[in-house]
């Protein structure tokens, strides 16, 4: 079984260990907490993140047991956060 490592007991988010397609069981291991499965629902690259539950348009994303974004749209459990279906909450910088 595939792993993903998560950093705090409240985290929405894993990190995938390694590759996943869609359908890979992931056992979502929580550091110091035991682990859950869950199932890759489509392809996510090695150290991004996989959705640990459905997580809600406008909702925080947590990750190390902060924000570390909001959900730009609906996200199932075991689909990809990227980009795509993220907004930082994190300044980018002044780049003047």
């Amino acid at each position: 079984m595939k792993q993903a490592l998560v950093a705090h007991p409240d985290d929405t988010v894993g990190t995938a260990l390694h590759e996943l397609a869609a359908g890979d069981a992931v056992s979502a291991v929580v550091k110091g907490a035991g682990s859950r499965q869950i199932s890759a629902g489509e392809p996510i690259p090695r150290f991004h993140k996989i959705a640990l539950r459905d997580i809600k348009k406008g909702e925080k994303v947590l990750k190390y047991g902060e924000a570390i974004g909001t959900a730009s749209r609906d996200i199932g459990a075991g689909f990809h956060v990227h980009v795509q279906n993220l907004e930082s909450d994190r300044g980018r910088g002044d780049r003047r």
